[in-house]
This record gives C-alpha cells, structure tokens and sequence, in this order.
C-alpha cells in the first residue's frame, strides 16, 4: 500500500495571549510523517503537545506557517477548484465529545442527511437506504431516525458520530480522543466498532489519544509527539517493547496495564 497522507516540515502556530510579548506559540514544530492507505496510525503525547493541532491542519481548520501536507501527492493548499470540493468527502472527523459535536435540534436522520445534501446529487430514495445502511454498520436500529441526540446514551451518540462520519466514504478518518468522553465499559465497545469498520471498509485511520492501552490495541504504527515535535515513530509492538526516547519511557511507564 502507498501513502495516502504524507505531512513534510509542518509548524503551525497560534498568536499569543499575552499581547505584549508577543510572541507566538509553536503547536505543531517541524513535523514529517506518512500514513499508509489501510493503516491505523496514532499519535500519543500529553495534554497541548499538538496532536490535536495536527489533525485540525490536516482538515484545513488552522492554516499551517510552514509545510506541506500532500493527500494522495496533491498539497491540499494548493488544490483546483473542484479537488477543493471533493476533500472533505475523503478526510472526516470524529470528534471526542458526541454530544457537542452533533446539533441538539436535529433529529438524527437530519444530522446524518446533511452530509449526503451537501456533497452529493443522491436521490431521496437513495439517501434513505444509504442512512439505514450506515445505521445497521454502526450497530443501531433504523427507527432512531426521528430521535434527537438528547434520547441517546454516550456510547449510542458516538455511533451516530462515526456513521455521519462514514456516510460519505472518505479515504481517511481522523478519529481525536474519540472515547475519552465515554465510560470504561462503553469506550470498549466503541473501539471495537472502529477495528470492525476499519476490516469491513478498509479504512485509514488517524487515531488521537493520550491513552496508550488503547493505542496498543488498535493502532499498526504509532508516533509520540512532545511539546510540538514528532520525537519518536515506529510500529505499535517496537514502540511499547523497545522504546528508544527517555519521554516515550516515561509515557509507557506511567500507563497502567490492562489485562
């Protein structure tokens, strides 16, 4: 498989709070990785170490100081008109709360209806079908349709997170803390939805969290970033057996073991 996501020499930076000093704050620091069509690659780190930031440049929603970051060769800042259309029907976003990140005042065969409105020339007939196909992936029944987010548990939101994610079939997922928000008992069973998927669709996944047991088990390859910099990568058994940084010792150590 081929490189569906390379970043070559990213930074981003935010302008500082503190107006007098002015100086801006590096998020993201001269970052080079690739990700692999069919791969889960994750990137662990501490709470403000730009993996957040990362993903957020990567759905053009913070404009980078330098670099690139070229999706199938083609730098996404310097795309045609049309390849500006068509991007983000290949890269979506799960987000980590799934109450906030879905509209409170749509039911929920809306919310998953917006995309297909959107960014396709689908049928009324052919929308429907595509929902409750999407639905019955996601593990939830058909009849939810006319519920708004409110009437669902945490773990039945992110569901609907992930199928208006996946409703439009993109390339990538970037999935950022997508069960941090979630009981002990409901993040395992949605991180099993995620490795489903993943097998069923073929998926390339862009997974972020500060938790490394789930890394562990979901993630082929893994890239730990501290304080904006990419400072270690390789693949999730060498990373946990033979890390090579004293951080990335010290990440591992702190992490509890689960059995």
């Amino acid at each position: 498989m081929g490189n569906l996501l390379e970043i070559k020499n990213l930074t981003v930076e935010y302008n500082s709070l503190n107006k007098e000093k002015g100086a801006a704050v590096v998020a993201v620091n001269n970052v080079s990785l690739e990700i692999r069509e069919g791969e889960t690659y994750a990137l662990a780190g501490e709470s403000g170490c730009g993996k957040s930031t990362l993903a957020k440049a990567i759905t053009k929603l913070v404009t980078p100081k330098s670099g690139e970051i070229l999706f199938l060769g083609q730098d996404i800042f310097k795309q045609t008109k049309q390849e500006k259309k068509n991007y983000p029907k290949e890269v979506q976003m799960v987000f980590q709360n799934p109450y906030s990140s879905l509209n409170p005042k749509m039911k929920i065969g809306d919310i998953l209806k917006e995309p297909l409105d959107i960014n396709t020339d689908l049928s009324a007939k052919k929308k429907k079908n595509a929902i409750f196909e999407i639905l019955q992936e996601v593990g939830l029944q058909e009849n939810c349709i006319d519920l708004y987010p409110h009437e669902f548990s945490g773990g039945q939101r992110q569901r609907i997170a992930i199928a208006r994610t996946l409703i439009l079939k993109p390339k990538l997922i970037i999935a950022d803390e997508p069960v941090s928000a979630l009981d002990a008992s409901i993040q395992a069973q949605i991180i099993n939805l995620l490795k489903d998927l993943k097998r069923q669709k073929k998926l390339t996944i862009l997974f972020i969290s500060h938790d490394l047991n789930v890394i562990r088990y979901l993630a082929d390859r893994v890239g730990i970033m501290y304080f904006g910099k990419l400072i270690e990568e390789n693949t999730t058994g060498n990373i946990f057996m033979y890390p090579k940084e004293e951080y990335t010792k010290t990440l591992l150590d702190s992490a509890p073991i689960l059995h």
